[in-house]
Formats: structure tokens, C-alpha cells, sequence
């Protein structure tokens, strides 16, 4: 005896028994409310019949069928792979037209959709994923994942590659995701968060350690024209309550290296340098720190009037020579100025000649100190 899986289907069988004269037209048209009929462009939801390496078979309920092959089929392959027979999947209508009138779906939207809940899962139990660099550029390394395209910046590679990124293009490596944004189509990662994740679980300790207006050691890793990157040493205890040693990454910017004038770091630094820095404060968004050098030393303009007192002698170097007048150098970290008023119009001085100079008067908030040569004959320009 014929068994029926619903009512709906019992009231198809029984039109098409009572109507045996009437074309496919007339019976859809009878039954519109019983059948389900997809158009281009809907979104449909089915389950898996039949998988093979060409296609699969999706029933989307009232004996409608749909299929996902072709170029369609080769696309998902890899979504494809962790389906089965008995799942449920939702798919796109592209075509009501293939194969003698089958239904096509697309499962571009749904192998999306799986593809970055598996990045959001990584990202969210912290789990080693398997890349393989395809392209460098000037910030890091292009990387494929599970078939997708992310990114590594070079500042998330470990040390044993630092200086060797372009040795990685066509090799596979571990990484974790460290930011995965949909809406930006945004996929980055780290290869630092699998090689050195001790290390970095130690960063998380020593950023709860370290104190703004503290003094720590650290050892230079970086020489820029704008600073000196100093990887910073924390003291810390480890989840065993042992003393152990967190690292944190801090800028010391060019003018907190010495109280003097700094054309550039690396005339007072270099990489693997000892150093020791004081914490000016911590960037919040970035976890680095704002770090001095010069703040070590006392300040010399703090005291700088009570040794040069108005009408001291003292002699210096010319050290700059602007239109406005001359510069000569007191002490490290101080320059007064010899103004172009009190300059002898008939003797021209260079960068580096000794000079014999009165103080005329020290103003250390404004960091400003002004002197005048000592000679016998006053220049005829003297004011």
C-alpha cells in the first residue's frame, strides 16, 4: 500500500490520480500552495540526499530538488569536504535551468559563512592554525589559511625570523589569529603568539607589573630616526609564584635621549645596548611604553642659574649658526645664544671655533640664556 509523508503530499497524489488529462502547467497551477517552486536569486534551505565528487543533491521539501555542481561544486570544494549526507544546508537559486530544469544553488554565501565562524572559533580558544606565505610587501606577509587570505605584520613574526620573511613565501608555518573582523573582511595574524607565547604570557604579567615613573633595564632593539626601541626587563612571578622576567616593548623618542641637541639615535645608541629608562607612561591601546633616558640625569637647567650667574665668563664651542644669531654650547645639554645684535659684523665664526662669552641672563623656564662675546672694542651694531 502507498504510504504518503504528509498531507500535502496525499492532496498532490490524489489532484494527479482525479486529473490524469491535465498538462504539468495546469497540476503546478492547482497545487501552488502545496509546492514549493524557488526563483533566481531566493535563499533556500534543503538536506543532503546524495554527495559525490561532482555534485550534490539537496531536497528542499515538496520533491524539489536542487543541485550544487559545476563551477559551483569546485568553488565550496573545501566546504564541501566536512559535509554529508543528512545535513542541513542553505544555499542561493542561480539557476532553475540546469541539467532539463533542475534547481542550481550557489553555496558561496553558506562556505563563507563557515569559513569565518572557523576564524572566529580559532580566535576564540586561541587555537595554531596552519599558513602558508604567499606574498610580501612592506608591512609583513600575505598568507593563505584554510584557503583564505590573511596577513602577518612583520611585527608578529618571532625573532627567529626577523630579517628572513622573504625565506617563508611558498613554506607553511603555525600562526593564531589575532583579529578576525567580518564586516572589514579583516583576517590578521601571528606567528609570535605560537613561537614565543611563553614569552608573550610573560608580557601580560609584566604590563600588570611595571610603574609609571619607574626605573627599569632593557637592552636596545631598535634604531630609528625618530627614537630607540628598548625591549624592557619586569620583574614578575610566574604561575608559580616564582621571580621570573616579563618583556615589554618601549620607545625612548629622540628628544628623551639626552638633555642635548640629538641629530640622530644611533649617534648615542645601538642595537644590543644595555640601557636603563624610566617609564613615562603606558600606551593603553598598544601595550607599549613612553620611556626616557635624559630623565635619569638632572635636569641642567634646573640649576643652570645659580652656576651662571649675569656677568659669569665662561669660554664655549659655536654649535649652530642661525640668521638670528649664534649658539654656543655651555654645558651638555645647554646652548645660549649670542644674538646677531651683539655679533662683531668683521669677524665671521664657524661651527666648532672657541668663543669667550658673558652670561647676560638665564631664564630656565623658558630654557633660554643669553650671552655676548668679552672684547675690548664694542662691535659698532652693539646695542
Amino acid at each position: 500500500m502507498l504510504q504518503y509523508t504528509d498531507q500535502k503530499e496525499r492532496n498532490y497524489f490524489d489532484m494527479a490520480k482525479s486529473t490524469k488529462k491535465m498538462t504539468m502547467e495546469e497540476l503546478l497551477k492547482a497545487n501552488a500552495d502545496n509546492l514549493v517552486v524557488p526563483q533566481k536569486g531566493d535563499t533556500v534551505t534543503g538536506v543532503i540526499v546524495e554527495k559525490n565528487k561532482k555534485n550534490l543533491v539537496i531536497d528542499l521539501g515538496a520533491k524539489t530538488e536542487a543541485y550544487v555542481a559545476d563551477k559551483e561544486f569546485e568553488f565550496a570544494n573545501d566546504f564541501i569536504e566536512d559535509l554529508k549526507v543528512g545535513d542541513e544546508i542553505k544555499g542561493i537559486v542561480i539557476s532553475t535551468d540546469y541539467d532539463n530544469g533542475q534547481v542550481l544553488l550557489s553555496l558561496k554565501g553558506a562556505a563563507s559563512d563557515a569559513k569565518w565562524e572557523y576564524f572566529e572559533e580559532a580566535l576564540d580558544k586561541d587555537l595554531d592554525l596552519e599558513a602558508k606565505g604567499v606574498e610580501l610587501n612592506r608591512g609583513g606577509l600575505i598568507v593563505l589559511v584554510n584557503g583564505v587570505r590573511g596577513f602577518v605584520p612583520s611585527s608578529q613574526f618571532g625573532r627567529q625570523y626577523m630579517g628572513k620573511l622573504p625565506s617563508l613565501k611558498g613554506e607553511t608555518f603555525k600562526v593564531k589569529a589575532i583579529e578576525v573582523d567580518r564586516e572589514k573582511n579583516r583576517l590578521i595574524f601571528s606567528e609570535r603568539h605560537v613561537s614565543e607565547a611563553k614569552e608573550l604570557a610573560q608580557k601580560d604579567l609584566a604590563i600588570e607589573a611595571v610603574r609609571e615613573g619607574e626605573i627599569y633595564e632593557g637592552v636596545v632593539s631598535g634604531v630609528m630616526h625618530f627614537g630607540l626601541f628598548v625591549t624592557v626587563e619586569v620583574p614578575v612571578k610566574d604561575e608559580n609564584g616564582k621571580d621570573s622576567t616579563g618583556y615589554i616593548e618601549g620607545l625612548v623618542h629622540i628628544s628623551e635621549i639626552s638633555w642635548e641637541k640629538v641629530n640622530h639615535p644611533r649617534d648615542y645608541h645601538k642595537v644590543g645596548d644595555r640601557v636603563k629608562v624610566k617609564v613615562l607612561g603606558i600606551d593603553e591601546r598598544t601595550n607599549k611604553l613612553n620611556l626616557s633616558i635624559k630623565q635619569l640625569e638632572e635636569d641642567p637647567w634646573s640649576t643652570l642659574a645659580e652656576r651662571y650667574a649675569a656677568g659669569t665668563t665662561f669660554t664655549g664651542k659655536v654649535t649652530r649658526i642661525e640668521p638670528f644669531g649664534v649658539f654656543v654650547n655651555v654645558e651638555k645639554g645647554v646652548d645660549g645664544l649670542i644674538h646677531s645684535t651683539k655679533l662683531d659684523p668683521n669677524k665671521e665664526l664657524k661651527v666648532g671655533d672657541e668663543v669667550t662669552v658673558n652670561v647676560e641672563n638665564v631664564v630656565p623656564e623658558q630654557r633660554r640664556m643669553s650671552l655676548s662675546i668679552v672684547q675690548t672694542d664694542l662691535p659698532i651694531a652693539y646695542k
